[in-house]
């Protein structure tokens, strides 16, 4: 296979990969999108149930229930299909009221969703039903609920103390910082405090040294201090059920795995990745890279995801060739204008005083671009760029004749952002 087209913004590009020593294409599995919605669920709240008993025997009428979900930066994850389902199971075979019922939305540090935006996460008829609330990590009201093994004290919305039943619906990839996304998650930081937030975050930085933890990564759980401090400060919380959604490479639900809080969120950790994860038996010279096209490569902090999944493959001082069109730059502010202290060398300390999950993305960004050639093919003009360690092509032509694949072990990823490498062995 000496030529791959490859998506490109809403478009693509064709590369010349001659004289390789070998090509090899890395993509996640296919899996069947879910085709009776309403039939999956029941069966998922009922026979394929995870070490939980049925939800509506958890539940008494009286009791008052608040169901977590994710903000609309995670629509991908399609709550929206799930929400009236769970809200009539609740409804009508829990025999919960709906004036009992509150949906929170778990922004974490995210700004609050628009009425529009609440109704698309719900749904309308969700939404004239039942109350829905976004959460704010900088409210007076939160409520303390204890302290972690590390000290971080949980301040949590009111909405998930005080006696209430929380019920947790959330999607399930890996995750950069605390190994997969999803199930405790969504408590901190979806609806923690600002300080909770920080305090747990701030695990994701090597504490002696200007670098991440080695600690951390996708798919690491064990020994992951991002993750197990998020898992007290849920347990603190104690959900007493978790609905978790599988998403295929389409963007179509393909598994409901529902039943108890943190078993069933495990179950969606296996089957992500059985989805997602790709096994390599060594690392090669060089990996192509593609993010999938719009609008995966919107901005390059949307792409850059594509970009640290595809390290993973590639052997230290080896090249990368990414392509994100990245028609609306770099990003927010709050990714992008981290470049001004990486160009001053201040990036680290800046981090630390401050820590962003936008800003650690920007981080973990640069490390790769430390670690490997890197060749972006990009809408982005090259001088917005400077002081980033990375070559920048405006055309597929200049790339390809800047590129040298002779003899040369590659790896073709086609949908970076939907593909993550391991090592066989781990």
């Amino acid at each position: 296979m000496s030529e791959r087209d490859l998506r490109y913004g809403e478009s693509g590009v064709r590369l010349n990969m001659s004289g390789a020593k070998s090509t090899e294409i890395l993509m996640g599995r296919e899996s069947s999108p879910v085709i009776d919605l309403d039939r999956a669920f029941r069966l998922a709240m009922e026979d394929g149930l995870i070490a939980s008993e049925p939800l509506k025997r958890l539940l008494s009428p009286e009791d008052e229930v608040t169901v977590i979900i994710s903000d609309i930066t995670r629509f991908w994850m399609r709550q929206d299909k799930i929400c009236p389902l769970l809200v009539e199971y609740l409804h009508t075979e829990a025999r919960i009221p709906c004036e009992n019922i509150a949906i929170l939305i778990a922004l974490g540090c995210h700004r609050p969703q628009t009425v529009q935006e609440m109704k698309t996460l719900v749904t309308p008829e969700v939404f004239q039903k039942v109350r829905v609330l976004n959460h704010d990590c900088e409210a007076d009201d939160l409520v303390a609920v204890g302290h972690t093994s590390r000290g971080n004290e949980a301040l949590v919305n009111p909405l998930a103390a005080n006696g209430r039943k929380v019920i947790v619906i959330s999607g399930t990839s890996y995750h950069l910082m605390s190994g997969y996304s999803g199930g405790r998650k969504s408590i901190l930081p979806g609806i923690s405090g600002l300080s909770t937030i920080r305090r747990n975050h701030i695990h994701s930085l090597a504490p002696d040294l200007p670098k991440t933890s080695p600690l951390i990564g996708m798919g690491v759980l064990e020994g992951n201090p991002v993750h197990e401090d998020m898992t007290e400060a849920a347990r603190l919380v104690a959900p007493v059920f978790g609905v978790n959604i599988a998403i295929n490479s389409n963007g179509d639900i393909c598994r409901i795995i529902a039943g108890d809080f943190e078993a069933a969120w495990e179950e969606s950790c296996r089957e992500c990745e059985r989805l997602m994860g790709v096994p390599v038996r060594e690392k090669a010279d060089m990996a192509v890279v593609s993010c999938g096209g719009f609008p995966k490569d919107i901005n390059l902090y949307q792409g850059c995801k594509s970009l640290i999944n595809a390290a993973q493959a590639v052997r230290d001082g080896g090249e990368i060739i990414f392509l994100a069109r990245c028609q609306e730059g770099g990003g927010t502010p709050a990714f992008f204008n981290w470049i001004e202290p990486l160009r001053k060398g201040e990036l680290d300390a800046a981090l630390r005083a401050d820590f962003t999950i936008d800003g650690y993305i920007f981080y973990a960004f640069c490390e790769v671009l430390a670690r490997f050639d890197v060749h972006l093919l990009t809408d982005i003009p090259s001088s917005e760029l400077a002081g980033m360690r990375i070559h920048v092509y405006s055309d597929a032509g200049s790339l390809s004749r800047s590129v040298d694949f002779a003899g040369k072990k590659v790896y073709v990823m086609p949908f970076g952002g939907n593909t993550v490498p391991f090592l066989q062995n781990n």
